[in-house]
């Protein structure tokens, strides 16, 4: 959210631009940095409208506005497993803050080192406000920014603004459940949703080995306040595998791939990334107990923070002092409302939705809040939950019951009977240009005492934040939508029921109605969304209303089903008017994105004595054919007896208890080419019965094994992908295992490439080298498992080794091996890569190294890839357009 068109200066940093290597451009290598006048923190017509609106005491507004004019503090947060995340945590508590604190300014006070977050649980978040100017001047900050930026790069934390961790605390998401982030990129927020989704899984699958195997091979130690999750009854029909699932979707295509990169960092088989738009968003098909009807996904918790202003992020874009205008939010209300609509429609009666905004607007928060319960049919199905017992030390105030409307001339609406009194004196019968009824509070109708002081508005000097607005939201019964109300500007505004255009105005969303299809209500687009948050419009046409003497009433939108007997079933083609209805649906529903039509609907809309020609089947090339990027190609899931999963089930002895069922590959083919995905069941059954129907599925499952050129025939030629380690190592056979628990042993694995093993050099890796002299070639498990014996060296890890004729060499990218030489070693030793000699060559091994070499070169180049991609969006859009909410926090140096 909080998307707009604001763009630093000169480049990314607000300088001259660099190429991605950190050049400057132009070829002036020694051109000094560009500087540019500060930026004026001063908007009358902003502060003129907060002032009268929030109603503070002068000193509460002189605290507001000095906090807003201040710079955000640097913060963090600790990701992945809550075990894992409570150990790096340790790092910073142990080896970094206590030198820190030893520091002294000039002045003699000591300098204040970063601090938990006091609200986020378990201290697993934290802010620093230390100027960078003293984070320049003395190492330790310099080791420190050294360990920051080398856990962000392997994902084990997470730079981001606290504000934005709040949403997901809500959700209240348990093992087992579905959830949807509708507006996702670039991913923080739902990186926390899919830390959630396998919150215990860990300790749950280690529950089912003792239980049912006898086998202890990953033991560990529960966490205590971890036991409800870890109980088997949490989630228990996967062998304690997480039957969760997440979608992340976004509508802009760059974006998406952000996401990705952010996502993929946590090796989660149990997420989807999509691409659509928010209004837009598609129902989903699943199995179905009775083969005759049809079931569709509806998810237990859905995130819609939303495209916005972003006026609550001014400390952070300071731009926004300048762009800031009434017009930003007014834009986006009829936009926000709708996606708030379709998420509460996907939704599972008694599941909740949780609404947010980076703007402190009650334009796009407390009166799109109320416009979507009332679309909804009222409170009766949708309700409004106090959340002021969640997250006790967060500071926060009551939603607003009141509230006026700044129009784009500067005055101020206090409701809609205003406004329809001054349409009224005008000629034209217009009132103010953008303002519809839906932005003033509720004066008639059951949503007139709704309890929006339930809702949380986070203000940025009550705890030295960015502003905030979050809304949780409850489904208690399904209803169907009211059509969404013609914005008309005023009772005289008849043009468009007797055919006639309106003037086009400043915005396109102010024309958004008169373009707006009226088939379905969920195919309410508006241009001001697609403008937001993608070049490309979304792919729904949008016919000129035609001429006529009275104005059609509005379609009902397709509702999600969840009985199976509410959904009609899908009747097989055994005629003609059959096989056309058929055809028709298989072709509507790729090209406009639209919800699935039922087939009642079809059959009314084509007779069986139609005419018409029968649509071209859309090849499946052009249905995957991105407009703004490459081909996504197809996923396509690998039967169990397929020759390569049985070759590799048995090479690496992997247990039956793993499922083969969930193996996928990404080619129109359906043969493992180069690499072999594993997702969850849920993921796979999505995956495969909704391809074809105009879901726009870019990303899904782990990377478990990538092709590798092998010494020889005997040795299998898939090795086992590091993002894949974690869910399969539990179930190798113990032949492709090596136990490592020697400190020393892993940091010279880590250090060193290809360490020798021929010629009773297998001795200098001390208690594996015997074990390494005798597996077998090819790929295997290296499991770390630390004795307990240094309290640093505790973190228990499994890793791909590869052991070629005469060496080994450890199968992860070099950001992976820096990371954790720093993380386990306190270590900066540069990274040794033995080159081979070509009397080696002769025999095969330096060919054989090479070809190891190229591939984790390329484990490399792929995550170098998604940084670039990361780059360049933010070079394209501006970092603030980026996401304003999530952008990354600056580093604490240059």
């Amino acid at each position: 959210m909080g998307r707009g068109n604001h763009k630093r200066r000169g480049g990314p940093r607000g300088g001259m631009r660099r190429d991605k290597k950190g050049n400057n451009d132009n070829n002036q290598t020694h051109r000094p940095y560009e500087k540019y006048p500060d930026i004026v923190k001063s908007n009358e017509r902003l502060e003129a409208y907060y002032d009268n609106l929030l109603e503070f005491s002068e000193e509460e507004k002189k605290e507001f506005w000095d906090a807003l004019k201040r710079e955000l503090p640097n913060s963090f947060r600790f990701c992945g497993s809550k075990g894992h995340a409570l150990a790096v945590k340790r790092l910073l508590q142990e080896r970094y803050i206590p030198e820190i604190t030893k520091i002294t300014h000039m002045d003699g006070q000591p300098v204040t080192p970063p601090e938990p977050v006091p609200w986020y649980p378990d201290n697993l978040a934290w802010w620093m406000t230390t100027p960078k100017n003293v984070i320049r001047k003395f190492p330790p900050f310099k080791a420190f920014q050294r360990f920051l930026v080398s856990e962000t790069s392997v994902g084990n934390i997470s730079r981001q603004e606290v504000v934005s961790m709040i949403p997901p605390l809500l959700m209240d998401l348990k093992p087992g459940m579905t959830a949807l982030d509708l507006c996702a990129a670039p991913g923080s927020k739902a990186a926390q949703l899919l830390e959630m989704v396998h919150r215990g899984e860990e300790a749950r699958m280690h529950k089912v080995m003792r239980t049912l195997t006898g086998e202890d091979k990953l033991e560990t130690k529960d966490d205590p306040e971890e036991e409800e999750a870890a109980k088997l009854e949490a989630d228990p029909s996967d062998d304690g595998r997480s039957t969760g699932m997440l979608i992340a979707n976004d509508m802009d295509y760059k974006r998406s791939h952000m996401l990705i990169h952010q996502l993929k960092r946590l090796s989660s088989p149990n997420m989807i990334v999509t691409n659509h738009d928010a209004t837009l968003f598609p129902q989903l098909k699943i199995p179905s107990t009775d083969p005759s009807k049809n079931n569709y996904l509806r998810f237990d918790r859905i995130l819609a923070d939303v495209p916005c202003s972003g006026d609550g992020t001014l400390r952070k874009n300071v731009n926004m002092w300048n762009d800031w205008t009434p017009g930003n939010a007014m834009g986006l209300h009829t936009t926000q409302v709708r996606i708030l609509v379709r998420a509460l429609q996907l939704l599972k009666v008694g599941g909740r939705v949780v609404y947010s905004t980076c703007s402190m607007n009650p334009i796009e928060n407390e009166a799109v809040v109320a416009a979507a319960i009332e679309r909804c049919c009222g409170p009766e199905n949708v309700e409004i939950i106090d959340c002021s017992d969640r997250l006790p030390l967060l500071k926060r105030r009551e939603g607003m019951k009141k509230w006026k409307v700044m129009d784009k001339t500067s005055k101020l609406w206090n409701s809609w009977q205003e406004v329809e009194e001054y349409a009224k004196t005008t000629e034209d019968g217009m009132g103010p240009q953008r303002v519809v009824r839906t932005m003033f509070p509720p004066v008639e109708g059951d949503c007139v005492d709704l309890p929006l002081e339930r809702c949380m508005r986070v203000y940025s000097h009550l705890q030295d934040t960015g502003g905030f607005f979050i809304t949780v939201l409850h489904k208690k019964a399904d209803f169907k939508a009211k059509p969404e109300e013609a914005q008309k500007k005023a009772p005289k505004d008849t043009s468009a029921a007797n055919g006639v255009k309106r003037p086009r105005e400043e915005n396109a969303a102010d024309d958004q109605e008169s373009k707006r299809p009226k088939t379905a209500e969920t195919a309410d687009v508006s241009e001001a969304q697609t403008k937001t948050q993608t070049e490309e419009p979304a792919p729904v046409a949008k016919p000129e209303p035609a001429p006529v003497a009275k104005p059609e009433p509005e379609a009902e939108a397709p509702e999600v089903t969840e009985k199976v007997e509410d959904v009609p079933a899908e009747p097989k083609a055994e005629n003609g008017a059959e096989a056309l209805k058929e055809e028709l649906v298989a072709a509507i529903a790729p090209v406009s994105g639209l919800p699935d039509v039922e087939m009642k609907d079809v059959t009314e809309a084509t007779p069986a004595t139609s005419t018409a020609a029968t649509p071209a089947p859309v090849p499946a090339a052009e249905r995957k054919k991105r407009p703004d990027g490459p081909f996504e190609e197809p996923f396509k899931y690998l039967s169990p007896d397929n020759d390569v999963i049985k070759d590799v089930t048995k090479f690496y002895g992997i247990s039956p208890r793993f499922p083969t069922d969930r193996y996928m590959v990404r080619n129109a083919m359906g043969e493992p080419a180069k690499a072999i995905y594993y997702t969850s069941a849920l993921v796979r059954d999505i995956l495969t019965m909704n391809e074809g129907r105009g879901a726009k599925f870019i990303h899904g499952g782990v990377k478990m094994f990538v092709k590798q050129d092998a010494p020889s025939a005997e040795v299998c030629r898939w090795r086992i992908q590091s993002e894949g380690m974690p869910i399969l190592h539990g179930y190798v056979g113990t032949d492709r295992v090596v136990t490592l628990k020697n400190k020393e042993t892993l940091k010279k694995l880590l250090v060193e490439m290809f360490p020798k093993i021929s010629d009773g050099l297998w001795q200098q890796l001390g208690e594996i080298g015997e074990r390494v002299r005798d597996i077998g070639m090819g790929c295997c498990v290296l499991r770390v498992e630390p004795d307990g014996s240094d309290p640093e060296f505790t973190e228990r890890m499994a890793l791909p080794l590869w052991k070629s004729f005469q060496s080994l060499n450890l199968m992860l990218p070099k950001e992976d091996r820096s990371a954790m030489l720093l993380r386990i070693f306190n270590d900066t030793t540069p990274l040794i890569n033995i080159t081979q000699k070509p009397a080696v060559k002769k025999n095969g091994e330096g060919k054989a190294e090479e070809a190891v070499v190229e591939a984790v070169k390329e484990d490399s180049e792929d995550n170098a890839k998604l940084e670039e991609v990361e780059e360049v969006v933010k070079e394209e859009l501006g970092e603030e357009e980026v996401k304003a909410d999530e952008a990354a926090v600056n580093a604490p140096t240059e």
